[in-house]
């Protein structure tokens, strides 16, 4: 490392506006898993009874009831953990009977219960969680999330049959009663 001067400043480095962004979701992750672990600590000192306070707003909140760029963030996280966990892991064959949607994001409901899938991931995976913590994922969350979200009657069941033939489509929710246009999380108006 060559040597320099207290009063030179270091080489700037350039960011993409992603990686600044996820770099803002980090910073605001550990924040928050910092105070709650502070608060956490400080109950123990003073010998308080534990009792299960809900997190932070804004950490670990789920993605449905988030927008614009809350979202955003979050969908970015999850698409991570999608493609570099999950499908490379338990990503089966695509077929009739298992259809799967590369635009997985463009699909509400995928992305809710994906989220969901997530959070319970990092939830049971962390250390407190124990040894069993990845096989209660697995019965709990994973098989029943994937079975649903796989189903020729999910999300996906207009989408890709074939992994030789790409193919996406959006079926529409239903109309709320008032026959008004559903509200799709995360789509900004």
């Amino acid at each position: 490392m060559p040597d320099r001067s207290d009063n030179e400043l270091p080489e700037p480095i350039r960011l993409s506006d992603t990686e600044v962004e996820e770099l803002a979701a980090t910073v605001a992750r550990l924040t928050a898993r910092t105070s709650a672990h502070d608060e956490l600590f400080d109950r123990l000192a003073a010998d308080e009874p534990l009792a299960l306070t809900p997190p932070p707003s804004g950490s670990g909140s789920y993605i449905v009831g988030r927008r614009d760029r809350a979202y955003s963030m979050e969908l970015g996280g999850l698409t991570t953990w999608v493609n570099e966990v999950l499908l490379p892991t338990y990503g089966r064959e695509v077929s009739t009977q298992a259809p799967w949607c590369p635009w997985w994001p463009e699909h509400p409901e995928a992305v809710a219960r994906l989220h969901g899938l997530w959070m319970a991931w990092k939830q049971h995976i962390a250390p407190d969680a124990g040894p069993s913590g990845p096989a209660v994922w697995h019965r709990d969350f994973l098989d029943h999330t994937m079975t649903q979200l796989r189903s020729p009657s999910g999300p996906f069941g207009a989408c890709m049959t074939h992994p030789k033939r790409p193919a996406h489509r959006v079926l529409p929710p239903p109309l709320p009663q008032d026959g008004s246009p559903p509200r799709s999380g995360g789509v900004t108006e």
